[in-house]
C-alpha cells in the first residue's frame, strides 16, 4: 500500500518519507500520486480535528491511503499561543522568518525559566477501506532568545528540546527523526499500522 501525504510542505514530506520509508512503507507527494485536494478551512477545535479535515479533503487514486497532520507550538508564557494558529501566526503572507520574529518579540523580557513550550503533532491516516487511524506526538522544551541552526523549518531554530539542549535547527535529520513531535507521532502511526496488519 502506498501513502499519500496531504501536504505541500516539503519539510513535512521529507520527515514522513524518511521515517515511514525506513519502516518499509512507500510515501508519495500529492503531485506524484496525482491526488486531488479540495480547498479546506482548518476550523477544527484541536489538532486532531484539523488533521482529519485535511486528510478527508484529499482524494487519492484507488488503493492509496492518505495521511495528514496538524501541528503547533504552544508557549506557556503566551497562554498556549500560537497553538492551532502556528502556521498563520503573523498574518496572511507571513514567512517562517516573520513568524519566528513575531514570537521572539512577544517573548521579549520573559526570563528563561518562563519560556517553556511544547510542540504537538496530530496525524490522521485514512485507509482505502475508510478506516481511520489517529495518533499524537509531543515534545517538551523552551523558546530560545536567538535563532540557532539552519536546519528544519518553521520554529525549529527557536525551539530548544529539553532532552538534548539543542534546537531542532541544530539537529541533523536523523536526530530530528528520533526526537521531534512529528517523528513521535509517525512512530506511533507505524505501531498502529502494524497492529492493523497494514503492509506495503
Amino acid at each position: 500500500m502506498k501513502f499519500v501525504i496531504a501536504t505541500n510542505n516539503q519539510g513535512k514530506l521529507a520527515e514522513f518519507d524518511a521515517i515511514l520509508g525506513r519502516a518499509g512503507y512507500t510515501v508519495c507527494s500529492l503531485r506524484e500520486a496525482g491526488a486531488e485536494t479540495a480547498e479546506v478551512e482548518e476550523n477544527g477545535a484541536n489538532y486532531a480535528e484539523n488533521a482529519f479535515i485535511k486528510a478527508a479533503s484529499c482524494h487519492p487514486p484507488d488503493g492509496f491511503a492518505v495521511i495528514a497532520d496538524d501541528s503547533g507550538i504552544e508557549v506557556d508564557a503566551l497562554g498556549g499561543a500560537p497553538g492551532l494558529y502556528s502556521a498563520r501566526y503573523g498574518g496572511e503572507g507571513a514567512s517562517d522568518a516573520d513568524r519566528r520574529k513575531k514570537l521572539l518579540t512577544a517573548l521579549e523580557g520573559v526570563p528563561a525559566k518562563k519560556r517553556t513550550a511544547r510542540f504537538i503533532c496530530a496525524i490522521c491516516c485514512i485507509l482505502p477501506d475508510g478506516r481511520k487511524i489517529e495518533v499524537t506526538g509531543r515534545c517538551e522544551g523552551s523558546i530560545g532568545r536567538v535563532e540557532k541552526g539552519g536546519n528544519g523549518f518553521g520554529y525549529d531554530s527557536l525551539f530548544i528540546l529539553d532532552e538534548t539542549g539543542l534546537t531542532f535547527g541544530e539537529m541533523s535529520e536523523p536526530e530530528k527523526a528520533i526526537f521531534s513531535h512529528r517523528a513521535r507521532a509517525i512512530q506511533a502511526l507505524i505501531v498502529r499500522l502494524k497492529e492493523e496488519n497494514i503492509t506495503c
